[in-house]
């Protein structure tokens, strides 16, 4: 549902401020939980100290690609986002923005992205292609499975392998522990954002984790964020981490009993506040690993 605008109407601020939306540089929380996990392996992989190339590529990446994933899922999106009480107000619902110069802007994020990674080495440009597809595919899998918070929360953590990639030029066993624990905690506060739009999903027919757990959501919600928990704790077991780490894990366990206590009721402002909340868990986990090897590097 594209609402029209006339060429006199469209100005270029509108148009400027279009691009920004779809972008969501107006809503950063995204880039904040793309980062986390991003910083924690350049920290893990290179002993608390990574490169400021290997920084400035990965801190470029994160914004390049959140982006570039934004504007895939309104694309994906723009004949559903008009229907939804929170998203329609989105540029290609509005018609600040066409499908076109959404396509060109997407374009141009991707290249940028593959720019970036070509500064790397051959593994992490290997594993940037399958980061880009799990990116764009993610908006179309919530037409065909009520998982696609799954391919999100591996989008999410694909630059785990990439970050161990460009520092060590391989992927350690341990790496995997990481992953399946930001999956996992991706999966969680997505599913909690879904849960925001469970009732308007359900009559566009979006398909999403909140609408396939029903009534049982809060309790795998539960026993997602135990495995995640317990995926951290083997991660700092694979790479030896010490007592700053695991007092952090913990920190992240209150915050998951916190946000149980949130989403009790399952209102939907509880539910994002929760969801919004999760910024501090990735912030959590980067302060323990800064304080490990602030204290235990050699």
């Amino acid at each position: 549902m594209v609402l029209p605008h006339t060429a006199s109407e469209q100005t270029s601020p509108s148009k400027l401020l279009g691009l920004w939306e779809i972008m969501r540089f107006d809503k950063p929380i995204g880039t904040f939980l793309l980062a986390a996990p991003t910083a924690w392996a350049l920290l893990i992989a290179n002993d608390g100290w990574p490169s400021w190339q290997l920084t400035l590529i990965f801190g470029f990446g994160v914004i390049v690609m959140r982006a570039a994933g934004c504007t895939a899922n309104d694309l994906a999106d723009r004949n559903f986002d008009g229907f939804v009480e929170r998203t329609r107000a989105r540029p290609l619902v509005t018609g600040a923005i066409s499908v076109a110069e959404a396509l060109a802007l997407l374009f141009v994020l991707l290249l940028t992205a593959l720019g970036l990674v070509l500064l790397t080495n051959t593994l992490t440009i290997k594993l940037s292609f399958v980061g880009a597809l799990l990116a764009v595919a993610y908006p179309f899998m919530k037409r065909v499975t009520y998982l696609p918070q799954f391919v999100l929360g591996a989008a999410f953590s694909w630059a785990i392998p990439m970050a161990f990639a460009a520092s060590t030029g391989e992927l350690p066993a341990g790496l995997w522990w990481l992953f399946v624990a930001n999956l996992l905690w991706t999966v969680v506060y997505d599913t909690q954002y879904a849960m925001v739009d469970r009732e308007d999903d359900l009559k566009v027919g979006i398909k999403s984790t909140a609408i396939l757990f029903g009534e049982l959501d809060r309790r795998i919600i539960a026993l997602m964020q135990v495995a995640s928990i317990g995926c951290f704790v083997a991660c700092g077991q694979a790479f030896a981490l010490d007592a700053p780490y695991y007092l952090a894990i913990s920190g992240v366990a209150a915050m998951f009993l916190w946000h149980q206590w949130l989403i009790k009721d399952r209102a939907p402002d509880a539910c994002f506040v929760a969801f919004n909340q999760s910024k501090w868990i990735g912030v959590i986990v980067l302060a323990g690993l800064v304080a490990q090897f602030a204290l235990f590097s050699v």
